[in-house]
């Protein structure tokens, strides 16, 4: 990744803020973004010569002008980065800490800063090995037969040899749930917290009525 961060203070007060509602990121997850808003290539010009940190987080309410952000976001690092010639830049963040969103700085930049209080999230800044209970079987059959009912697919075998942590947050990350689904799978406490979450809206969004199920695993 390039930079370590061991504790919360290792991290920056004062964070610069990209909302975007339906994208996830979550530590260690990777999130691709294609930037081309004059005020978030400013954004990234500025976080490049400094740590590379931006936080990524949704909004709520009606005001679209300046519209009310959610309590809780999550940075990333930028770790992979490329201009392209109609002037774009694009982006990989890595995720590296959640943070609760604090008061925003008065309007010195073109995009949205405040400042962020790390400290409920510090052990986000080590990955979590084990989710206590943790049924892979179960899991990866709430997982098909909510695929099926979207007719998505996925790489099998690599879903069946992931570690927890990777398996439950780049799925949470990468599938189509509505933002509030993604507000709530991000402000799950723990691993295991969101590994709950995630089931229950596999489960709740999986089967229409008339569904007959997945096809049986070959």
């Amino acid at each position: 990744m390039g930079h370590s961060y061991i504790k919360a203070s290792d991290l920056p007060s004062i964070l610069p803020l990209f909302p975007l509602n339906g994208a996830l990121l979550l530590p260690r997850g990777q999130l691709p973004l294609n930037i081309f808003e004059p005020r978030y290539l400013n954004m990234i010009d500025d976080v490049m010569a400094g740590e590379r940190l931006v936080g990524m987080i949704q909004t709520r309410g009606e005001n679209l002008l300046l519209p009310e952000l959610a309590r809780v976001g999550c940075a990333g690092r930028i770790t992979a980065y490329a201009e392209t010639s109609d002037g774009r830049y694009v982006v990989t963040l890595t995720g590296i800490c959640r943070f609760r969103l604090g008061p925003e700085l008065p309007a010195g930049s073109p995009y949205r800063q405040a400042r962020v209080d790390w400290q409920p999230y510090e052990s986000d800044l080590k990955a979590e090995s084990t989710i206590t209970g943790f049924s892979r079987e179960a899991f990866l059959a709430s997982l098909r037969r909510y695929l099926h009912g979207r007719a998505l697919d996925l790489d099998w075998e690599t879903a069946e040899a992931a570690p927890p942590e990777a398996l439950v947050n780049s799925l949470a990350m990468a599938l189509p749930f509505d933002p509030a689904e993604k507000q709530a799978l991000l402000e799950a406490d723990t691993l295991e917290a969101r590994c709950r979450c995630l089931t229950a809206i596999l489960q709740i969004d999986a089967v229409d009525p008339g569904d007959e199920g997945p096809p049986p695993v070959q």
